[in-house]
């Protein structure tokens, strides 16, 4: 080849556009101390999702749910140069990360801290901060929505177990039924952890009431129904997703009403869950929401160009293995997860608001 020529051809490749490199992600989860098991569900969710894309590369880097793990994770992985960071179980993990791969200019969906701060500060620290994970305060406006429309003109009371969860729960509700018109006709804190809750049982009958809210763990709302069981006393007992906890020795009553997100396995994309057991990995607690987060860092990641991939979050919609997700303006997943469940003796089955 002649050097005119040798020097056209190389011209003519510089002119050609560069070919994006594949996504290089990052994971940065507890994989040590006692939340080691999230870490690990994680990672396989992740690792899944790298897995069936086949061109992206993961990176993963243990924060052992503390600052000082978060802050050095966060260093690792921007020295690998990941182009986008998923994971996060603890706050303190996320809070010492954030200001490090905010600064190298790193979007994070976060997929396991509900803290309401994370994304309310969003205008004061400017973070790239992105989250698949409920908000904290989602479950208490679930309770307050669902139920207000759902025993409205019932004999209905608030009760809670004193707890911070179990006030702020039942404090939700009481707030929402007064602002519909509506008023329980009885409140109590109860004293949980009891042998039975007979007496508390023994009060709700005498004020009329036949449904009740109960701010509370699984084990002292069990009680409650086989007091009422133990009394002839037709009520319908309702609570939150701590109703999701291991059953005790004493059951939760047929019936039993509970507001939670589902099972993400049993609204997940039936071939991704297939695809997960056929592989070894039960998709529990966190597979699927990092397997769908790192489903919109590679849409991301794939669709920005030379666009900034906190802009391309922000503004698009995408579909995953959860089904759709768009974030709102301050970053959390927009819509709610909540759904009303009932208990049919062995597992909750959602139901629909009449």
């Amino acid at each position: 080849m002649s050097k005119r020529l040798a020097i056209l051809f190389a011209a003519m490749l510089g002119a050609l556009p560069a070919r994006a490199a594949e996504p290089r992600l990052g994971l940065a989860a507890p994989l040590s101390g006692a939340s080691a098991l999230l870490g690990a569900q994680m990672e396989a969710g992740a690792a899944a999702a790298v897995a069936a894309d086949g061109k992206a590369a993961l990176v993963v880097e243990d924060t052992g749910c503390s600052a000082e793990g978060g802050a050095r994770a966060a260093g690792a992985l921007v020295a690998e140069g990941v182009d986008l960071v998923t994971g996060f179980v603890c706050m303190a993990a996320v809070e010492a990360a954030m200001p490090v791969l905010s600064q190298a200019g790193i979007p994070v969906i976060v997929t396991g801290v509900r803290v309401d701060a994370l994304t309310d500060r969003r205008d004061k620290t400017g973070w790239p901060v992105f989250r698949l994970a409920p908000r904290a305060d989602a479950e208490a406006q679930a309770v307050a929505r669902m139920l207000t429309r759902a025993w409205r003109g019932e004999l209905f009371a608030i009760i809670d177990d004193g707890t911070i969860y179990g006030r702020e729960l039942a404090e939700s509700l009481r707030v929402a039924a007064e602002l519909a018109g509506l008023e329980p006709v009885f409140i109590d804190t109860f004293r949980p952890q009891l042998p039975n809750q007979i007496a508390l049982a023994g009060r709700l009958r005498k004020a009329g009431a036949t449904h009740v809210f109960a701010g509370g763990d699984r084990a002292d709302i069990a009680l409650l129904g086989q007091a009422a069981a133990e009394l002839g006393y037709d009520v319908q007992i309702a609570g939150g997703e701590a109703l999701r906890a291991a059953r005790d020795e004493v059951d939760l009553v047929a019936g039993t009403l509970m507001v939670a997100p589902p099972d993400w396995a049993d609204i997940a994309d039936p071939a991704i869950v297939a695809a997960l057991r056929q592989a070894g990995t039960e998709p529990d607690g966190y597979v699927l929401p990092a397997y769908a987060a790192v489903e919109v860092a590679l849409a991301a990641k794939r669709a920005a160009a030379d666009a900034p991939l906190a802009g391309v979050l922000a503004a698009t919609r995408f579909e995953t293995a959860l089904g759709a997700v768009r974030f709102n303006d301050i970053g959390d997943w927009a819509g709610t997860r909540y759904r009303l469940f009932r208990y049919d003796g062995q597992d909750f089955k959602q139901v629909d608001l009449e």
